[in-house]
């Protein structure tokens, strides 16, 4: 083998490993750009959002701080506050509802002061607050026991229709090149590219 194929191999294993490599640092990026919203970060490192365990035995966490979230389901004005009934969803790492999940149980969460139900009702949030005890309600004609929560902070979120890409092969040169190689490492022929049509999803935004 020649010197100049040598360095041929070399260079396109180097630039390979180079892409690869950015790749793996975009992707480090982005996860640790996920992270908890200030106004319902909480006060404790570890807040309640167990609300199964919450219902078992409710006596056992009044007081405790706790972050539920989810769609609300009807807003409700009292004398200087407000009721949010909540039927709550798992949270994702950035302590919002996850889009689809089923609902886990519903909530009532109280507000101090005026919420107007034409701005939360049917939208998605994430409350935190300290568990207050339990409610009894009803679900339609079903009776139900309601845990309740005393918010401190909340946030509400917003549905955005985004356009996600197909992933693209990668080759020694970086993105766009599926190979065959020639002896320079460059990508040609049908599969430089992944010409599969792009999809629009919904992601909960802030």
């Amino acid at each position: 083998m020649g010197k100049w194929s040598v360095v041929q191999q070399l260079s396109g294993k180097t630039c390979k490993r180079m892409a690869l490599s950015a790749v793996a640092l975009s992707v480090l990026v982005l996860t640790g750009c996920v992270t908890v919203p200030d106004e319902i970060r909480g006060t404790t490192a570890t807040p309640q959002m167990n609300l199964q365990a919450v219902q078992g035995a409710p006596g056992l966490y009044v007081g405790q701080e706790s972050r539920f979230g989810g769609k609300v389901v009807s807003v409700t004005n009292l004398q200087n506050r407000t009721r949010l009934e909540i039927a709550t969803v798992p949270l994702d790492e950035g302590a919002r509802p996850i889009l689809g999940a089923a609902s886990r149980g519903r909530i009532l969460a109280y507000i101090n002061g005026f919420v107007d139900p034409v701005d939360y009702r049917n939208q998605l949030v994430t409350v935190v607050g300290p568990i207050t005890g339990v409610e009894k309600g009803k679900i339609g004609q079903t009776s139900y026991d309601f845990v309740t929560v005393n918010v401190n902070s909340y946030k509400r979120w917003r549905i955005q229709q985004q356009v996600v890409m197909p992933p693209q092969p990668i080759g020694p040169w970086g993105y766009g090149y599926g190979g065959p190689y020639d002896s320079w490492g460059r990508g040609f022929g049908p599969g430089w590219y992944n010409t599969a049509p792009a999809r629009v999803e919904s992601v909960v935004t802030e």
